[in-house]
């Protein structure tokens, strides 16, 4: 199961190696896309633009995990091998956190780069920010995320043709409720109860409390250990969602390509 599950991240890296154009082009959107929402907050000093950049980052780091595992359903799903992959002799679960431990690795590159070049970009200053801290939280909380994966992977499976777009219906909700950009406080007092259950909550409090206040590792050990937690149950309980999904798409014929 090791080599197997290896196997599928180096796979992973392969096809970025094949498509490096195309990958190439969709960092240059994050970047852009990131510094825009910077840029949004220089008027009103860098503790804003660092706000608003730990929540790009995030939210980066989070869309990516949910794009790399809805797509791969998708994806195999066209090119006809998704049923070749899912009768291989390798557990499912090892074919799905193979794929998600590689959005994992990737999303951190992809986050330390988008961080330097908006560092570079905006100016900012990490004096006294803990930097480590920060990354581990964000692995740890890839943890959560990918049980949201798993769950959000569904989609595609249930779905022939559009089910890796519905994942943004899991995106828009978590974008909405998690304070990515804004405080919680400011939403309806009804709305603001559901971000007590989003992952991107905590994960955000925590990035921005080593970043911005130089959080110590003791201090963000309870956000660590939550999150932890929560991904310890997630990854469970959508690993059961998705076999549920695919036994359904297999009695179903969905697995085949339509079109």
């Amino acid at each position: 199961m090791r080599l197997r599950f290896l196997a599928l991240i180096e796979r992973n890296f392969s096809l970025i190696k094949r498509y490096l154009g195309w990958e190439a082009v969709w960092v240059f959107y994050s970047i852009v896309n990131a510094l825009c929402i910077g840029f949004i907050g220089v008027t009103q000093g860098k503790a804003q633009v660092m706000y608003l950049v730990i929540g790009a980052l995030v939210w980066g780091f989070l869309s990516l995990l949910f794009h790399e595992l809805a797509e791969q359903v998708q994806w195999e799903r066209w090119e006809g091998t998704i049923e070749y992959s899912f009768m291989a002799p390798m557990h499912r679960l090892a074919y799905l956190l193979g794929n998600c431990f590689y959005a994992i690795v990737y999303g951190v590159f992809r986050s330390a780069l988008l961080l330097g070049v908006l560092a570079l970009f905006l100016g900012l200053s990490f004096k006294g920010a803990n930097i480590l801290g920060a990354l581990v939280v964000l692995v740890v909380s890839g943890l959560s995320f990918m049980g949201l994966g798993l769950i959000a992977a569904i989609l595609p499976v249930l779905s022939t043709e559009r089910g890796a777009q519905a994942t943004h219906i899991f995106q828009a909700l978590i974008l909405l409720v998690s304070g990515v950009y804004y405080e919680i406080d400011v939403l309806p007092k009804w709305i603001q109860p559901v971000s007590v259950v989003s992952p991107a909550t905590y994960t955000l409090r925590a990035i921005r409390a080593a970043l911005l206040e130089g959080a110590t590792f003791r201090e963000l050990l309870p956000y660590i250990l939550f999150l932890a937690g929560i991904g310890i149950v997630l990854v469970p309980v959508g690993f059961f969602i998705f076999t549920l999904a695919e036994r359904w798409a297999k009695r179903k014929g969905k697995l085949k390509r339509n079109g």
